[in-house]
């Protein structure tokens, strides 16, 4: 009797095991990380933060249940705040001085937080905007992430099915490229609900052209805003895109498509509450710069390009469901260069960085309350303007010096009042540049890389070359630009390169010409192998864009180009000059040239 009351116990014990890992929700240690990076969304574009033009609910209520920071910062434009928050490092340092030709790619030398975090067992994917090189070894796929789609340079064209990248390969988006992104992570989350999972999600908006679907537009068309921009500080240059001091249209696109990445963020949290991972997945979502027109910012001075406040804070929320503070605001100064240290120490990452990180760990901030924190300088670069924050006070990149807590929109100088602050940050600013500043190299000696061993596609795109001759871009803008005007079968169009190892290349160009450009024959050549194509049909599209842009854009329209297969070229290791270079023209102008793709045999 006693051994049957045994074996009643053990049954009941399993039943009672089996129905609560049926009823349980999915536990995995460690937890997933969601990065979502939003592009040229200023600190004030939230409903969060006082904005009465828009509603932004879904991220509000990630900052209602988790971790804000009230006062964050990153750099003032694209590509130097993605190398900061994936590496933990100044953008300086990693390799990154612009944000196309080049000038955008993060060192082979530079460990990334995708790297990091494949290395600890997680899957890895990013979709949206890269913008930290093209070409392995800077590929995403070369840098830790396990699958890729989206674009790789710093602006795209158009926001409506639109010509992207998976993995190397060429596809076509489906419809508005945010939803189209997001509607990826969200199968990459189901697909990895039961192991730890990395997803970045750089969304391209705000960010110019300013497309928008019906959907979201239709509420701001004709909406009056309430709130404007502050004109102080406003300085048209190649940063700003935006060409005009009050654009209305331009407002109401930009405050529509933060509605619709609000909806997006909504989708995904949605998604997390479904499978029941949402207590095991870190949520973090960041912009790149401060907005990308003037609109309400909170009277800041400075937007996108600025090292002034307007121009450099960002909006951070962090959101671990049950696992972190609900609704905290931290105080304390953060910035872009913390992020990667703060996830790699909530997820429990204890391996020696690579390089010496610039950024800290902001964990203890984040649980502790009346945390003894010591007061530390941020530095904010670009393009030869410096600016430094403190707790209490930011040094301008003309040195001059505000009080942020008693003056937050930067009127009074107040250096006379407080000269021992002034001439202690104006010392650190010096030693900055003397030790920091100095790594960023005069003149970037890196070539392109062709025929990376792990890609077997190369794309050479019309951005990072240079055109010679009477050959024109279609705008001054590279990014999304292509080459034009070549009337002169005498000029070329080149790229300094390195082959990465032997081999036979299959090359196609992406090209458009007037149906008298049949005939016309041109020449990819690099040291003593040439390859020779000919024309032998034409397409010749119209440029678009203008119709579906809510506010006119001040970078190139696009159109479609044809795939011409050239043949095989055999390249062999080394650096050298690849050309492009015409041999016979039969008509007006030889092509209009957008993309040359190597595929190795």
């Amino acid at each position: 009797m006693k051994k049957f009351k045994g074996v009643k116990s053990l049954f009941v014990l399993i039943l009672t095991f089996l129905f609560l890992s049926c009823n349980s929700k999915t536990i995995i240690d460690p937890p997933n990380i969601i990065l979502i990076l939003t592009d040229d969304q200023g600190w004030g574009d939230l409903s969060i933060n006082g904005n009465k033009n828009l509603l932004t609910p879904n991220i509000d209520q990630l900052a209602i249940n988790g971790v804000r920071f009230d006062r964050f910062y990153v750099s003032p434009v694209c590509s130097p705040t993605r190398a900061e928050i994936l590496t933990g490092r100044h953008h300086v340092r990693t390799g990154v001085y612009d944000v196309s030709k080049g000038g955008e790619r993060v060192d082979l030398d530079e460990e990334i937080i995708s790297e990091v975090l494949k290395n600890n067992g997680y899957k890895t994917a990013v979709y949206g905007k890269w913008h930290n090189g093209m070409q392995a070894p800077y590929h995403p796929n070369t840098r830790g992430f396990d699958d890729f789609y989206g674009f790789c340079s710093g602006h795209w064209g158009n926001y409506f099915n639109p010509l992207l990248e998976h993995n190397g390969e060429l596809v076509r988006g489906e419809g508005f490229i945010i939803d189209d992104f997001t509607n990826r992570g969200l199968k990459f989350i189901e697909q990895n609900q039961k192991n730890p999972f990395f997803l970045y999600l750089p969304f391209n908006t705000p960010h110019s052209p300013m497309q928008v679907p019906d959907k979201f537009w239709n509420k701001f068309e004709t909406k009056n805003i309430i709130q404007k921009g502050d004109t102080r500080d406003y300085i048209y240059s190649k940063d700003s895109g935006v060409d005009s001091i009050q654009n209305l249209n331009h407002t109401r696109a930009a405050l529509a498509m933060c509605e619709n990445i609000d909806w997006n963020v909504g989708k995904i949290n949605k998604k997390l509450k479904e499978l029941g991972i949402l207590e095991n997945t870190i949520i973090v979502f960041l912009s790149d710069n401060g907005p990308n027109g003037n609109r309400w910012n909170a009277g800041m001075k400075g937007r996108k390009g600025s090292t002034n406040e307007g121009g450099i804070r960002s909006p951070l929320i962090i959101k671990w469901e049950g696992n972190l503070p609900k609704g905290k605001i931290v105080k304390e100064i953060g910035a872009g260069i913390d992020l990667l240290p703060t996830l790699k120490d909530l997820v429990n990452i204890r391996d020696v960085p690579k390089n010496k990180l610039d950024g800290l760990s902001l964990k203890e901030l984040i649980y502790g309350e009346n945390v003894n924190w010591e007061d530390r300088t941020i530095f904010s670069y670009w393009r030869g303007r410096l600016s430094l924050r403190s707790q209490k006070f930011r040094l301008d990149h003309k040195n001059q010096l505000f009080d942020m807590e008693n003056d937050p929109n930067q009127f009074e100088d107040v250096s006379n009042i407080h000269p021992e602050i002034f001439e202690s940050m104006k010392n650190e600013k010096i030693k900055w540049k003397q030790n920091v500043l100095s790594e960023l190299p005069k003149k970037d000696k890196r070539p392109f890389i062709i025929g990376h061993p792990k890609m077997q596609n190369t794309q050479i795109p019309a951005r990072d070359a240079t055109p010679n001759g009477e050959i024109k871009r279609s705008n001054y803008y590279p990014n999304c630009s292509f080459m034009t005007n070549w009337i002169d079968v005498k000029d070329s169009i080149t790229w300094d390169v390195e082959v990465a190892e032997d081999g036979d290349f299959e090359v196609i160009i992406y090209f458009t010409c007037a149906e008298d450009a049949i005939g016309s024959q041109f020449e990819l050549t690099f040291g003593d192998s040439k390859v020779i194509g000919e024309i032998k049909k034409f397409y010749d599209p119209e440029e678009y864009g203008e119709f579906r842009d809510r506010s006119p854009r001040i970078e190139s329209y696009v159109k479609d180009f044809l795939p011409l297969d050239v043949g095989r070229i055999k390249l062999k290791k080394g650096k050298g000059t690849l050309r492009l270079k015409g041999i016979k023209k039969t008509g007006k102008e030889l092509m209009d040239f957008r993309l040359l793709m190597l595929k190795r045999s």
